[in-house]
């Protein structure tokens, strides 16, 4: 579990260095006045490519699957490797290579394995590749990032020639979602024992199914991806003939690539290049949806921040519409929870609306939050406030952050943590000592609101600050128990929800939509966070 969140945190350091995330519903006017809309298909390709280039912000550590809970690594094993079901564009969940999934009882999935699909060495998929894949998430020798997600899970078996059953301790809404992500990916069973220990690095690569295959890797310059021609789903054949992944750490130096053509796209645009972009001539800026919060994480109970109304009282007076509309350039909106609308998969906006309703709310007045501070004895006590010169938005949220901590009576010192170490404040209890609030971008994986609240149980490694309360953890615990399509689960859901946001166990910020930039040679790509797990590659296309 703990090599899971560490890179839970690695990965939200990663999207704050690129300074966009989040959620919008629709086509919305900003609290700056900036509009913005979400799309939802980008206008379909007039051919076929022999290449284009992608960049990112860093280059993969790994190929693996068992550790890829970060932007880059996913959105290239996206177009490279697939699971056993598929998290679409629009969030919803279909099978992929499990043709069906049933659950015959509240303690065991069975999974039919699709024929005729073939690793990229031309080998047939079969069910044994499924048990070896899903199995090495359960051994410590592994270390997989996502052994959080088969906490529950007893045993994983062959059961018939094209069949894979997995069992599990106790009926777990989250585990068959998590089958559409990196947990349920799939690999050769023959590959994962001849690479060992040295599967996924830039020698050995890997050998999975998507339409796309590992051409080449050149560590600390680029990745390249080559068409699979055998790929078995003909609605998602590459468009491609190739795409070369560059990685430019420098955001100014990627948003000079696109404004000049010399790379043809990317996610996770700078929000401070909207403008500079949409005015270059050179392409296209598109926004889409996301299931990503911008929170302040609360790492230290032992001080002021021990009491919730001082949580309470930080959150009123931190102006969270200002620090959209200026670190964000009004692309965003004011978080009404701790997870993104877009989470609540398969509730009607009237549902969540009500929903939220519920919640107390937190709007920004200064003066009520002063009161408050003073009623819970706050008097001059300091808190640290941890901050990376690692995006570009950090200096608006921190300087936010600080100035309503000085007008509730509180004294903020300011911590700049260089971001080589920002990352270890997410997996290293030490490195938080002493720090009171830190800032996450947090994505979920899967449109769940448990996949973010399960995170702030008692005992978890990503809570932080220890947060513990006795009825949010029978809440949640008894909405992982419930099944999907029983309508109790939402409002169970809900009643957790409604104890976190009273005691604010983060600070939530502020909803950011994906953004992708299409320089004037491509399109065909969906946008959406969901560029984690789709193969969104294999629909690019001459534009």
């Amino acid at each position: 579990m703990s090599s899971r969140r560490a890179a839970a945190g690695l990965a939200a350091l990663a999207l704050l260095a690129a300074a966009c995330s989040g959620t919008a519903n629709g086509p919305g006017a900003t609290p700056s006045g900036a509009a913005y809309e979400l799309t939802a298909h980008t206008p379909e390709p007039s051919g076929d490519l022999d290449t284009f280039t992608w960049s990112m912000y860093a280059e993969p550590f790994s190929l693996d699957y068992a550790y890829a809970f970060d932007y880059p690594p996913n959105q290239v094993l996206a177009n490279v490797c697939e699971s056993l079901l598929r998290w679409n564009p629009d969030l919803t969940i279909t099978p992929s290579l499990a043709s069906k999934f049933e659950n015959p009882t509240p303690t065991t999935w069975v999974y039919t394995i699709r024929q005729g699909v073939t690793f990229h060495d031309g080998s047939p998929l079969t069910a044994d590749d499924v048990v070896a894949s899903l199995k090495r998430h359960l051994d410590p020798a592994v270390g997989s990032y996502w052994n959080s997600a088969y906490r529950n899970v007893k045993s994983i078996d062959k059961t018939g020639p094209d069949q894979v059953t997995v069992t599990l301790t106790r009926p777990d809404s989250m585990f068959n979602q998590y089958m559409a992500v990196s947990p349920g990916t799939i690999e050769s069973a023959k590959t994962l024992a001849a690479d060992g220990k040295d599967y996924g690095n830039s020698s050995t690569g890997v050998n999975c199914t998507g339409p796309f295959e590992l051409d080449s890797w050149k560590p600390g310059e680029s990745i390249t991806l080559k068409r699979y021609d055998d790929y078995w789903d003909p609605e998602l054949k590459a468009r491609s003939a190739e795409v070369r992944f560059v990685f430019l750490s420098d955001a100014n130096t990627r948003v000079n690539a696109w404004a000049s053509g010399q790379v043809d796209g990317g996610w996770q645009v700078p929000a401070n290049a909207y403008a500079q972009l949409q005015a270059s001539g050179a392409g296209s800026l598109y926004y889409g949806v996301n299931t990503t919060m911008v929170n302040e994480i609360v790492s230290n109970l032992s001080g002021p921040l021990g009491d919730k109304r001082v949580r309470q009282a930080l959150l009123m007076a931190t102006d969270r519409a200002g620090i959209v509309a200026a670190g964000e350039q009004g692309v965003g909106e004011v978080a009404k929870s701790l997870v993104a609308r877009s989470n609540w998969a398969g509730v009607s906006d009237s549902a969540i609306d009500a929903i939220e309703q519920e919640l107390p709310a937190y709007p920004y007045d200064v003066a009520a939050a002063k009161a408050l501070a003073e009623e819970a004895g706050v008097d001059g006590q300091q808190v640290v406030i941890a901050t990376t010169p690692a995006f570009e938005s950090s200096d608006v949220i921190t300087t936010a952050i600080a100035q309503a901590a000085t007008a509730i009576g509180l004294t903020p010192k300011i911590v700049t943590v260089s971001p080589d170490r920002y990352g270890s404040l997410f997996s290293d209890p030490a490195a938080r000592k002493g720090i009171d609030l830190f800032l996450t971008i947090w994505y979920t994986s899967v449109a769940d609101p448990m996949e973010y609240y399960a995170v702030v149980r008692t005992g978890e490694f990503s809570n932080y600050g220890g947060w513990s309360n006795r009825e949010f953890d029978t809440l949640s615990g008894r909405a992982i128990a419930t099944p999907l399509d029983d309508p109790a689960r939402v409002d169970v859901i809900a009643k957790a929800q409604q104890v976190a946001m009273k005691e604010l166990p983060w600070l939530p910020l502020y909803t950011l939509p994906t953004s992708v930039w299409l320089g004037n040679r491509i399109t065909g790509v969906q946008p959406s966070i969901d560029f984690l797990y789709y193969p969104w590659a294999a629909e690019i296309g001459a534009r």
